[in-house]
């Protein structure tokens, strides 16, 4: 099968008539031109051009006679080209976003919101999972990007984009225990109160106990809980003292029902990244919600 840009250059010639103005116009040198003539014309076991003084002519019993095909040919694949740019261009079809519930509520609800009032024809899938469920869907195919806290494991198949969000985990109480609220007191202190933390199985407890280990300090949970919205109710009740990351708790803390407890040391900050499968295609349609949160792809 012929190379389809020598059809292309062919054609460049027949239009302006000239190796030196087809040369021009396809940004190539002028022995490069008749060099995929001669080609085309070798392949094909015809001659398609009569060098005359004027330049190149269609001979009558080869150019003349594909011309007009070529053109066509040529328009029609250019159309193809166009609509397929099209089609990368709109944003259609459906975005599957997955996260954690709490990810959902206080980070990606205001930008979802602002997403479909842009491109309303997009239908947008959340899937809301805990972190390790969360990235095992990118690899099977169940959801097309995934925010995720970190740090994460890192994993072959899955590329990650960090600190789209920071997260600055601080302790907090409710008004029982207003004294743990006078200035910075030491982290030892809070062994006289209850704790309230989250479950093994999840990132912020497992980043808290990894910090306790290392500043050698033990803090034992009187409870362990599912939810940030669960903690922050028993905490407000009375319950002792919690962590919470502060841009989760900030109503609470504006309206005082919760007081931050600011404690040496303090505990380190963190963030939510974004994943997303590594060698897959991404449609404009999700690489536009992704532009949302100053990712350049």
């Amino acid at each position: 099968m012929v190379n389809l840009e020598l059809y292309r250059v062919f054609y460049t010639v027949a239009k302006c008539g000239s190796l030196t103005k087809a040369a021009e116009e396809l940004y190539i040198s002028q022995p490069a031109v008749s060099q995929s003539i001669k080609q085309l014309e070798n392949q094909l076991g015809v001659s398609l051009f009569n060098r005359t003084h004027r330049g190149m002519e269609l001979s009558p019993r080869g150019g003349k006679l594909i011309y007009s095909k070529v053109e066509q040919a040529l328009r029609l694949l250019g159309d193809v080209e166009n609509q397929i740019e099209q089609i990368n261009a709109s944003a259609s079809g459906t975005i599957r976003v997955a996260a954690s519930e709490t990810i959902f509520e206080y980070f990606l609800a205001d930008k979802i919101v602002e997403y479909h009032a842009k491109y309303p024809a997009v239908k947008i899938e959340l899937i809301s999972d805990i972190n390790a469920r969360t990235a095992e869907g990118l690899k099977t195919n169940k959801c097309d990007v995934a925010f995720v806290n970190l740090p994460m494991d890192s994993d072959p198949e899955i590329h990650i984009y960090g600190n789209c969000m920071r997260l600055t985990d601080v302790f907090i109480t409710g008004e029982k225990n207003r004294e743990l609220t006078e200035g910075t007191i030491p982290l030892t202190r809070l062994r006289d109160y209850p704790i309230v933390l989250l479950q093994k199985n999840t990132v912020a407890r497992q980043l808290m106990d990894n910090f306790l280990d290392n500043v050698g300090i033990t803090l034992t949970p009187a409870i362990e809980i599912s939810s940030w919205d669960l903690m922050k109710r028993l905490v407000i009740r009375g319950m002792g003292v919690g962590v919470i990351p502060r841009e989760y708790a900030r109503h609470r803390l504006a309206d005082k029902s919760l007081y931050e407890i600011k404690t040496d040391p303090l505990l380190p900050a963190r963030s939510v990244g974004i994943a997303l499968p590594k060698n897959v295609q991404i449609p404009y349609s999700l690489r536009v919600f992704l532009e949302l949160f100053d990712l350049d792809l």
